[in-house]
């Protein structure tokens, strides 16, 4: 696929696995609660300001839509974007409901939205979602604790969806015009879950790689690593067994004495290790971006990549001397992903958090957006379960709050919304590529 909105599923990604490093350099395998890995993506968009088609604009919104205590009316300043290059008033309206990240980078990577916007005569909206990019309802103190992100939920971006799109149509003096929402990944469930809740002021939806079965145990919990494991088998099944039997060969360095510094040279890093931890994360993050952003073009959302990365990632390791570690396959691989451009003479592995960066996915899968993920035997992953108490106790020590697992399912529907959809109509187009990892179990085919 082009690189427009099935691309805006990347924020979902939940990795299986983590690695607790110990004395030597030794790490296990096990469960735990995932972190924004999407930290790394943002940076990238914040040193990227592509001159866009838009006019940038800022609407008064209401903290809290509802409840009625004297801070819930508290106003913070919602960024959006709007062309009305094309529109004619009674036109319809065509609105992007924004994922949890900087509003331009998404306008930036919509190219389907610009594409038939002339043909449709229509306006076009990117709404910035609430505690990302500038549309901070505390300023530099929105993520400072619980009692101010516990304005950051799926009910509230909503809710301010609505109260916005309301306002612009009265101010343009055109009610009657048509609204149709579009989204891709997290946004993609908000534009599904915006037309099931606001009929009244949507009357369709395109959500892209929208994860809406990942949730409870509607699907397998398998099934996201089991897509992306298949991703790479349906290339080479030499290339996914290399892959598979590369994370045996770096547990097995690992507890080798000087494991810190043969990696940090084998990985060719910027800086020394510190971790074993962050090599299989740097791997791990290489090879399921890749299957994400596996388009039959060229792409530059994440990274600069060729056209079928998984493609160009198989053919690295099948290509590969013979004579090479399954380890040393891996990594030559996963350097497509970070140096296709050939610009970078080393790599930065290690992991560096930004206290100041865009944490909001992280608070709400400890909140509401719970979609446990697991690696099967049948993955190119290690295996590893979903231990919830663990979860919720790390969700517990990071934020105070416990997660509501069932939450989503109760508030949207859960194993019977497909039957629901597809008996009252609901004109909400779920579209997948037939690579994509949420097509291959995560998403609704209605």
């Amino acid at each position: 696929m082009a690189p427009s909105l099935s691309i805006f599923f990347l924020f979902i990604i939940t990795f299986c696995v983590t690695l607790t490093a110990a004395a030597a350099g030794h790490f296990s395998l096990q469960t735990f609660f995932p972190r924004p890995a999407y930290q790394s993506l943002i940076k990238h968009a914040k040193t990227r300001k592509p001159k866009l088609p838009f006019k940038t604009r800022y609407f008064p919104q209401t903290l809290d839509h509802f409840s009625f205590h004297p801070k819930s009316s508290k106003i913070f300043y919602q960024k959006y974007l709007i062309n009305t290059q094309y529109w004619h008033k009674g036109s319809p309206i065509f609105v992007y409901t924004g994922n949890e990240g900087d509003i331009e980078w998404f306008a930036a990577n919509t190219g389907f939205m610009l594409d038939i916007a002339p043909k449709f005569r229509a306006l076009l909206l990117f709404i910035e979602h609430r505690f990302c990019g500038e549309s901070m309802p505390f300023g530099k103190d929105s993520y400072q604790s619980a009692k101010t992100l516990g304005y950051l939920n799926s009910q509230q971006a909503l809710a301010d969806l609505a109260v916005l799109i309301r306002s612009l149509k009265q101010n343009l003096s055109s009610e009657a015009s048509p609204v149709v929402v579009f989204g891709g990944s997290y946004g993609g469930l908000l534009a599904a879950w915006f037309r099931l809740k606001y009929p009244h002021i949507a009357i369709g939806a395109l959500a892209s790689s929208a994860p809406i079965l990942q949730f409870d145990k509607i699907i397998p919990w398998s099934s996201f690593y089991d897509a992306v494991s298949l991703d790479f088998k349906d290339v080479s099944q030499n290339c996914y067994e290399v892959i598979k039997g590369s994370w045996a060969e770096l547990v097995a360095i690992s507890t080798r004495k000087q494991a810190l510094a043969e990696l940090s040279k084998a990985f060719r890093t910027c800086k020394s290790l510190h971790s074993t931890a962050s090599v299989l994360e740097w791997l791990w993050t290489a090879f399921v971006y890749t299957a994400m952003v596996n388009y039959p073009t060229e792409a530059n959302f994440l990274k600069p990549l060729p056209a079928y990365p998984v493609q160009q990632m198989c053919k690295i390791i099948d290509k590969s001397p013979s004579g090479e570690t399954k380890l040393s396959r891996a990594f030559a691989a996963a350097s497509l992903y970070y140096n296709y451009s050939q610009t970078e003479n080393c790599f930065e592995v290690e992991y560096e958090v930004d206290p100041h960066g865009l944490h909001g996915w992280h608070w709400q899968t400890c909140t509401e957006m719970v979609m446990p993920m697991t690696c099967s035997n049948e993955s190119m992953f290690p295996p590893s379960g979903f231990d919830y108490k663990r979860f919720a106790e790390q969700c517990r020590m990071k934020y105070g709050v416990l997660p509501r697992p069932h939450w989503i399912t109760t508030e949207f529907g859960g194993e019977r919304i497909e039957k629901v959809l597809k008996r009252f109509g609901s004109n909400i187009i779920f579209s997948n590529g037939m690579q994509d990892p949420w097509s291959r179990g995560g998403s609704s085919p209605c």
